[in-house]
């Protein structure tokens, strides 16, 4: 595959840290490539660097001549006076951009809600991030790098992000940079991952799931190394203290590859344990909706929404940006007054709610994280043990130089952790979570997911993040556009595809009742044999990843093609379970 750009042994540094110390890394046609790793190590700095914006220290960054590179910031930055049209397509005549396919497919997936002709010093925040997307993929560019382009977006926005980078270049052309914390995303559109980390670029073939799974498999290895080194280094000790070399016996152990220990794992929370102490401490009665219905201005906003919230529940919420979940969330805790309808809330409920707006902490910039927390709170209650306070700082990432560290100059991480361990202080047995993922990086989002595991309460997330959304709750719910809510059994998934299939519900109904006997019996046929495809394709598909965990890291060619198999399988299992789908709506109708 043809290079397309490079850095090479560059170092940089900031006055008070070096994020790079002679790093070599390079993008070749068919990269797509996702960038992962703690905040603050480097990963922005990364992208400026590669984009020509920063000057490394030392080193230098190589082009192929006449390589167009498209960049997207994490900050959007436009002229007031500008309208969305003039941001996102420029002075081109409509007959210009109207008759290229890729950008009407650009402004359908971005911006058909919003008014052409508007100026964007009326946008919110998600709409200018939206405009700034459409504006860079309506262009032709060799390269895209991309830092956080799913902040703001809703589900929709992410899953339409994520299948045009997948079909925007052909497999072998292009190259993709990807910051992001969203998980599902990475999955979706990574072959490759490179970690940032204590001033180096580690690379990983494959996407998020198995960058996890080569990771731990690295880590096992380094303990293997150094279990064998703690060895040598008593033996060595034991024939020192006895002055003069004796008969030993190697002590055994043994270490489980990483995949083996993944599956051996216990499910990562005991529902029924926590469901008892949720009831301990919240009694049978959290929160009942019935019949709820909000209006503004004569506009339905949420209608007949029913929710029976109980102890150690844990549920999330689906929907578009504005579409009235914040709403849904102010009239279960009280804040808002329905309508019509009957919400009634438990006598011991007590709510608290991560908000979006991590500005709530500005009045308190002048104090220092150790002041505040040891004035709040000493220790904790989880069911009928106390916990040290010590403890939850801990795992929530924050290190004991930082307690010293004021207010005032926490990045955006550091304040929204710092926002979660204040509410967890307050003792709440109802945790409210409206889009805890901004500003947080995958290490410290799977910290939180493990610490929700432990948490014994009931649960509620708003996110955009599908993998958070679908590994700490058991229940999600969507509001639909004419203001319905509806249960989701099968997810996510069935969040996405009801739009399709709503498109076409009058024409499968028509279908179906025009279906003959021996047509049902044959798409049943059909369907349990694209079930057994299924589930074969799913063995091949294991099999490759405990391929990938076995194969040698220095072996690239064999990595690469295994990489290639995985992907040619999954693309083969989205395709049959496409094909399920149309059946199961046929036959559902």
């Amino acid at each position: 595959m043809a290079h397309l750009l490079g850095a090479e042994s560059i170092s940089h540094s900031f006055p008070t840290k070096q994020v790079f110390k002679n790093v070599t890394v390079g993008i070749n046609e068919g990269d797509r490539i996702g960038v992962v790793g703690r905040n603050g190590d480097g990963k922005s700095t990364l992208l400026k660097i590669l984009t020509k914006q920063l000057q490394p220290d030392q080193g230098r960054v190589t082009w192929r001549g006449g390589l167009d590179v498209g960049f997207l910031k994490q900050q959007d930055n436009f002229s007031p006076e500008l309208t969305i049209a003039q941001v996102v397509v420029g002075d081109k005549a409509e007959y210009e951009w109207a008759s290229d396919a890729r950008i009407r497919d650009v402004l359908a997936g971005l911006v058909a809600d919003l008014d052409w002709n508007q100026s964007v010093a009326n946008l919110s925040g998600g709409q200018l991030r939206r405009v700034a997307l459409a504006k860079l993929l309506v262009g032709d560019h060799d390269v895209i790098m991309l830092d956080e382009p799913t902040n703001h977006l809703d589900i929709e926005g992410v899953n339409w992000l994520a299948k045009h980078l997948q079909t925007r270049w052909s497999k072998n052309s292009g190259g993709l940079l990807v910051i992001t914390h969203d998980r599902w995303f990475l999955d979706a559109i990574s072959n490759y991952t490179w970690e940032v980390v204590s001033g180096r670029i580690e690379p990983f073939v494959g996407g998020y799931a198995a960058y996890v799974q080569q990771r731990a498999e690295r880590s096992r290895q380094a303990a293997a190394i150094e279990a064998r080194r703690q060895n040598l280094l008593r033996k060595e000790l034991a024939w020192l203290g006895r002055g003069a070399p004796a008969r030993t016996t190697k002590p055994k152990f043994r270490m489980d590859a990483a995949l083996e220990l993944i599956g051996n794992e216990p499910p990562p929370r005991d529902a029924i344990e926590l469901a008892k102490l949720a009831t301990t401490r919240l009694g049978k009665d959290v929160v009942d909706l019935e019949d709820v219905n909000y209006q503004v201005d004569g506009k339905s906003i949420l209608r007949d929404v029913t929710l029976r919230l109980g102890p150690g529940d844990r549920i999330g919420f689906l929907g578009r940006n504005g579409i009235g979940k914040t709403t849904l969330l102010r009239i279960l805790t009280g804040e808002l007054a329905p309508t019509s309808g009957k919400v009634k809330i438990g006598k011991t409920v007590k709510f608290a709610k991560l908000s979006q707006d991590i500005r709530e902490l500005d009045a308190f910039g002048d104090e220092r994280i150790y002041t505040m927390i040891r004035r709040e709170k000493t220790a904790f209650m989880v069911g009928k043990k106390e916990i040290p306070t010590s403890q939850l700082v801990e795992q929530l990432g924050f290190e004991s130089a930082e307690l010293q560290t004021p207010i005032a100059d926490l990045s955006g991480g550091q304040r929204r952790r710092f926002q979660l361990l204040r509410l967890l202080f307050t003792e709440p047995n109802v945790l409210i979570l409206d889009e805890p993922t901004n500003d947080l990086d995958t290490d410290m989002l799977t910290a939180l997911e493990d610490l929700l595991d432990g948490w014994p309460g009931t649960l509620i997330v708003v996110s955009h993040d599908r993998y958070l959304m679908e590994r700490t709750t058991d229940n999600q719910y969507a509001i639909l556009p004419n203001g319905t809510f509806r249960h989701l059994p099968g997810g996510v998934d069935q969040y996405l595809n009801t739009k399709v299939v709503s498109a076409e519900v009058k024409k499968e109904k028509v279908a179906a009742e025009e279906m003959t006997g021996a047509e049902k019996r044959a798409l049943e046929k059909e369907s349990a044999r694209l079930e057994r495809q299924l589930a074969k394709q799913q063995q091949d598909l294991q099999e490759t990843h405990r391929l990938l965990s076995e194969a040698d890291q220095s072996d690239y060619q064999s990595l690469a093609e295994l990489a290639d198999k995985e992907e040619q399988i999954q693309l083969a299992i989205a395709k049959t379970e496409e094909s399920w789908l149309e059946i199961a709506q046929k036959l559902q109708s």
